[in-house]
């Protein structure tokens, strides 16, 4: 990472150009407004994938994308539709600046919200737009919009064409993107305004391990687990799981409030009934790259029954397994020899994600989000080992389904980071702005020289995949001065 470091150096000496600095004045003072009523109209649209159905079949796609075409021709800009890729263009040249985003969003728990996350709420918490979309991605698409509206209304003499890219399955399918790219030629500079600021250049690598309990019947008068729950979709941070306990009784659930009442950023729910005691944990919900930012109810549930070594009969086992070699860590320093980290990225992250349920089993998903430094083997042959060695230890049968475990992307000859980092620090005021790597993964690793500038600020919480995702009011007029001036930059 050398060279990204030290063109980070080189950007204290670059300067934020007067066009690109009155263009973005411009903008703001002009479009704050629409740039609301227009995120206002695209995140009405649920375009969350559906399972067996085309994004070109999908209503509720078909829909944003007609919302998307009414906006780009209203504010005089071209667009072109190719199904599962959006475009939307200024001017003519042939070099061309990309602008990477997507369209679609992860699923929602309405139950979890004040107000519908697909109406936008500008009211409940003064200072905050509120919706799933407003940080990823619809928030960003709609400042980009304006961006471009405001360099047109200037007049700008550009030397390269601006395309905003809207991809339909970024949360959910790559394969339809890496096919449109090879038959279409594609911009030769690119940013993903679907990260963080100031500039990420290098991704960790997103992963799943998927461990399968068999549920077993083992007639017993002590107490159970018969059901464990938990989880929503693999890339957010549960912040709910549920479990069921069978011939419980008064002294186990005193037992188990008086421990409930030692743990913080989570609360526990108890009820006896009969011999069958419930237990719901409430945390808080989290991207999965993040997962410092949330509080994962999983472990944090297998946590508070783990005084008891439970039957090996499925749900037990699982509460078993998740105590032994997952615990409330992040890293996975409890799951054999697996963790790892790199000086650069960071540490590899390790979180418990989804629990389904099967009728004869129970599978556990466990997202990963992995740096460079160690090959896919080897991560592959440590995962395996180390359920090898806990099966063996407590003669169990957890059985490994096939894992993926994705690459880490680093991003080393991009040549406009000098400008993305002087306009990052021109107008936030934060000197020596360097690269930074994320946990999260975006289509920068599909576009040539790309790399992501915001729209999430350095140290804040990024709240995109939570149940509570927001962008303040503020930022979403400081991604306006920021975009406008990078694009300025990059295309006069």
């Amino acid at each position: 990472m050398s060279l990204t470091l030290s063109q980070s150096v080189n950007a204290k000496n670059a300067q934020v150009s007067s066009t690109a600095q009155t263009t973005a004045d411009y903008a703001v003072e002009t479009y704050k407004n629409d740039m609301v009523d227009s995120l206002r109209a695209l995140i009405k649209h649920n375009t969350v994938a559906k399972e067996g159905v085309s994004a070109n079949d999908n209503s509720a796609h078909i829909a944003f994308k007609a919302e998307l075409k009414k906006q780009a021709y209203a504010l005089g800009l071209d667009y072109s539709d190719d199904g599962y890729v959006v475009v939307i263009g200024l001017g003519d040249q042939k070099e061309r600046v990309g602008i990477i985003t997507h369209g679609d969003v992860q699923p929602v728990n309405p139950k979890k919200w004040k107000n519908s996350p697909f109406e936008l709420d500008t009211t409940t918490e003064p200072g905050r737009l509120i919706g799933r979309g407003t940080e990823d991605d619809k928030g960003p698409i709609s400042t980009a919009l304006y961006a471009m509206k405001a360099i047109k209304d200037k007049k700008i003499a550009l030397n390269k064409r601006i395309e905003l890219y809207i991809y339909m399955a970024e949360e959910s399918d790559w394969e339809p993107l890496k096919a449109y790219i090879k038959t279409h030629k594609l911009p030769q500079t690119n940013i993903t305004i679907d990260a963080e600021y100031p500039v990420v250049t290098a991704e960790k690598g997103y992963g799943t391990v998927k461990l399968v309990f068999n549920k077993q019947e083992k007639p017993t008068i002590s107490p159970y687990v018969s059901e464990f729950s938990g989880g929503f979709f693999g890339s957010q941070i549960p912040e709910d799981a549920s479990a069921t306990i069978e011939n419980a009784n008064i002294v186990l659930l005193q037992r188990l409030m008086r421990k409930a009442r030692s743990y913080q950023g989570v609360s526990f729910d108890l009820e006896l009934k009969d011999s069958t005691l419930t237990v719901n944990a409430l945390g808080k919900s989290a991207h999965s790259s993040k997962p410092d930012e949330g509080v994962n109810a999983i472990p944090y549930l297998a946590d508070l029954l783990s005084s008891t070594r439970w039957e090996n009969n499925g749900p037990g086992t699982l509460v078993n397994f998740i105590n032994d070699n997952i615990g409330l860590g992040l890293e996975g320093k409890k799951f054999g020899n697996i963790a790892y980290k790199d000086d650069f990225m960071g540490a590899m992250t390790f979180s418990p994600t989804v629990i389904k349920q099967h009728e004869k089993s129970i599978e556990l998903n466990i997202n990963l989000r992995r740096p460079q430094g160690k090959s896919k083997q080897q991560l592959s042959d440590e995962i395996h080992q180390a359920v090898q060695n806990w099966n063996n230890k407590f003669d169990a049968n957890v059985i490994e389904l096939e894992h993926y475990i994705g690459d880490p992307f680093v991003q080393k000859d991009a040549p406009h980071i000098d400008t993305l980092l002087a306009v990052f620090t021109h107008f936030t005021g934060i000197k020596d702005a360097k690269p930074i790597a994320i946990g999260g993964g975006t289509n920068s690793r599909l576009f040539p020289n790309a790399v992501s500038f915001g729209p999430s600020m350095p140290n804040t919480e990024y709240t995109g995949h939570s149940e509570h995702e927001f962008i303040t009011m503020e930022q979403f007029v400081l991604n306006l001065k920021m975009y406008t001036a990078v694009m300025v930059e990059l295309a006069k």
